[in-house]
């Protein structure tokens, strides 16, 4: 494997909507290379990135994978992403380690939620894009269509450069815009080869009209073409492609290519244009001028050889056998096989032995790799994803992959009591390999809660478990942590007596409760004169009274905003203690607190729903029929449609994430934080509370 430098490297992500081709492309981009061997397809199971048994078995991506292709003296490295939203945390990943994005849209269906999702998120980064319209060869494809679906939904500045030659069963070859030279298969072609002719007659029309558009919006961003373009000159091709690489940088101009992956037209094409058109790991370097903090200082990271080494790790998997292998991309400096680098992250040494780049299962161990490049390693010590890796002279923590909030929650056990620590222990590793599924335990409801962006999120991790860790384990809803409160005053005594044989115990206290401001929380009050009780016991009247507020009055929930006061009481001399006046607290809580009318209050969040307008009344509806109180509607950035608020039940809201889904078609995304807490209304406080006798009645038994 030959070094490559900065300057020929490529490093594209391919994301999209699901089913749009991503995997297919990239396997077909490394075949017709030949940096694979096999052509494989995802009927089969054996395409180069998708290699998990639930990715073969399912049929689609859930984990990002690398591969490369080397064309024209250029290396360009392909992440691979998942394209549902459940897994999105591995496309960030993708892209976050990429210079570029190439965002694939199924010539039958155009753009879907995901094309939406990942257009956005590259936008967001400054990423260059390019679109290819995949797929050609199947039913119902319609490259105008999508092309125009594209540009009505995402963006105007979207230019062809590449169109095909019929649809379908009848795709038969592409037609290169900037050469204005068809592409079609060589007869008995095996690797996509092609003979280059005229455009057919029967394009011509289509031609023209594409190739004008394409040469009208170039001119448009080059001052010198614009004057050529005016002055009715024929513009060069090669300056044709340089205008179109530097409209690409500044996104100015997204160019549209198409191609059949399986049938492998236009493959070579699109390879083509990702060597003339992306920027190289080199050329994005004002990008990726990092501020990494060394020390107490600031440092600006460049993807300079004589740089120090800055790398940073995107991805972690576990495979049989092997272990955590490590993903990497590198931002400065070059880093050789067997040498030692630094984890600044975690502040320990690791040694990268059999320094490796990756292509799909495969790893090809390599002696050195240069700035801009992607690696991977395995079997290191003490490195995770997001960490970063530098040197001990200069160590530098580069910004992470932001991942978004997790959007779903699940209560989970193991079906066996006797899996309980090895649940536990699978679980943080899927976690180390997948850190947007998150496990903790709530020590309130005591329950271990999992947490992810999707019910197909969630499944797949429980599947992985039963694989991977002989584990079988069960989901529910999570509990609700409720809170109760009084909603009236009432006073009483509490009184603590027990005598058996020599020193007793006794403890008396009056006590008066009321409710105080809604997120007060607890306050006693001391209202004792003339030493009715000693100072040094009424704290203790105090601790009684907390204590079992922590098991409420109605339906087993802490109590909360409330006030006590202790006015009145009587001790003894001899029997009188700390614990006698604590439970002469407790005592009074238990005869006070039921006579205060308590109350069931529920957890609220703010939720912030961005919906397409066409389905704005369906996702306020239904929020509403969640016992949702909508705050309003304004205009989501960038013309995403509408953002809805509204305070909601948190009760109501698990899963939501599918009924948004549901309704909008893929294309609604929604966030959530606490809000408060809020009384619950009667006929729902009941069901709380007539559930919370049932468990209590069969704990008697």
């Amino acid at each position: 494997m030959r070094e490559y430098t900065s300057d020929a490297i490529r490093n594209v992500a391919v994301v999209g909507h699901g089913a749009s081709g991503k995997t297919t492309l990239v396997d077909a981009l490394a075949f017709v290379s030949g940096s694979s061997k096999r052509h494989g397809s995802i009927k089969a199971g054996n395409t180069l990135t998708d290699t998990s048994p639930e990715e073969v078995e399912r049929q689609y991506s859930i984990s990002l994978g690398c591969a490369f292709a080397e064309w024209n003296d250029v290396k360009v490295n392909l992440i691979d992403t998942p394209g549902f939203l459940d897994f999105q945390g591995d496309a960030i990943a993708g892209l976050t380690a990429a210079d570029g994005a190439l965002i694939t849209v199924a010539a039958a269906t155009g753009v879907e939620a995901g094309t939406e999702r990942m257009f956005r998120e590259a936008i967001a980064r400054e990423d260059p894009v390019l679109f290819v319209i995949s797929m050609m060869d199947k039913d119902h494809a319609d490259f105008d269509r999508a092309y125009r679906m594209i540009k009505d939904r995402l963006t105007t500045k979207v230019v062809p450069v590449e169109i095909p030659i019929g649809a379908g069963s009848g795709f038969s070859g592409v037609i290169n815009l900037v050469t204005k030279k068809a592409r079609v298969p060589k007869k008995g072609a095996k690797a996509g080869e092609f003979e280059e002719i005229d455009v057919p007659a029967s394009e011509q029309k289509r031609f023209k009209q594409y190739h004008d558009e394409m040469v009208e919006a170039v001119a448009a961003t080059d001052d010198v073409l614009l004057e050529k373009f005016f002055g009715g000159e024929e513009i060069p091709g090669e300056l044709e492609l340089h205008a179109l690489k530097e409209a690409l940088k500044r996104a100015d101009l997204f160019p549209v290519l198409c191609c059949s992956a399986q049938m492998l037209i236009g493959v070579r094409t699109v390879m083509d244009f990702l060597v003339a058109l992306m920027p190289s790991a080199y050329e994005m370097e004002e990008l990726h001028a990092f501020k990494g903090a060394e020390g107490d200082k600031t440092v600006e990271i460049h993807p300079k050889t004589d740089a120090p080494f800055a790398a940073l790790v995107f991805k972690t998997t576990a495979e049989p056998h092997v272990g955590d292998v490590t993903f990497f991309r590198t931002f400065s400096g070059t880093v050789s096989s067997g040498q030692e680098v630094f984890n600044a992250t975690r502040d320990g040494a690791e040694k990268l032995n059999h320094l490796s780049i990756a292509q799909g299962r495969e790893r090809i161990e390599v002696a050195k790799l240069h700035p801009g490049d992607i690696g991977c390693v395995a079997k290191l010590h003490n490195t995770h994803t997001n960490d970063t890796l530098s040197t001990k002279a200069h160590p530098v923590r580069l910004p992470e992959v932001e991942f978004p909030a997790q959007l779903v929650s699940f209560a989970v056990k193991a079906a066996s009591r006797n899996d309980e620590e090895k649940l536990q222990q699978g679980m943080h590793r899927l976690h180390d390999e997948d850190p947007t599924f998150e496990t903790h335990y709530d020590g309130e409801t005591h329950e271990t809660i999992v947490s992810g962006f999707g019910e197909r999120h969630i499944e797949v991790a429980m599947a992985r478990l039963r694989r991977q860790f002989g584990v079988e384990a069960n989901l529910s809803a999570p509990r609700i942590a409720y809170r109760e409160t009084l909603s009236a005053s009432a006073d009483g005594q509490g009184r603590h007596k027990k005598q058996s044989g020599g020193r007793g115990q006794f403890g008396d206290c009056s006590v008066k409760m009321r409710p105080a401001k809604r997120g007060a929380g607890y306050e006693f009050v001391d209202s004792i004169v003339g030493g009715a009780i000693p100072r040094n016991y009424i704290p203790a009247v105090d601790k009684g009274i907390q204590e079992a507020s922590v098991r409420g009055v109605i339906a087993g929930y802490p109590l909360v905003d409330f006030v006590a006061e202790c006015y009145d009481g009587s001790y003894h001399s001899v029997d009188s203690s700390e614990a006698s006046f604590k439970m002469a607290g407790i005592q009074a809580f238990k005869s006070v607190a039921p006579k205060c009318r308590p109350v069931l209050l529920e957890p609220l969040d703010l939720v912030e729903v961005t919906t397409p307008d066409d389905y704005l009344g369906d996702v306020m509806g239904d929020l509403s029929s969640r016992r949702g109180k909508l705050l309003g509607t304004e205009q989501a950035p960038n013309g995403a449609g509408s953002v809805v608020k509204a305070v909601v039940p948190r009760a109501d809201l698990h899963v939501y994430g599918t009924r948004l889904s549901s309704l909008t078609h893929g294309r609604g995304s929604y966030t959530r934080h606490f809000q408060g807490y809020e009384q619950m209304p009667h006929e729902y406080a009941a069901k709380v509370i007539a559930a919370h006798e049932k468990t209590k009645e069969d704990d008697d038994e």
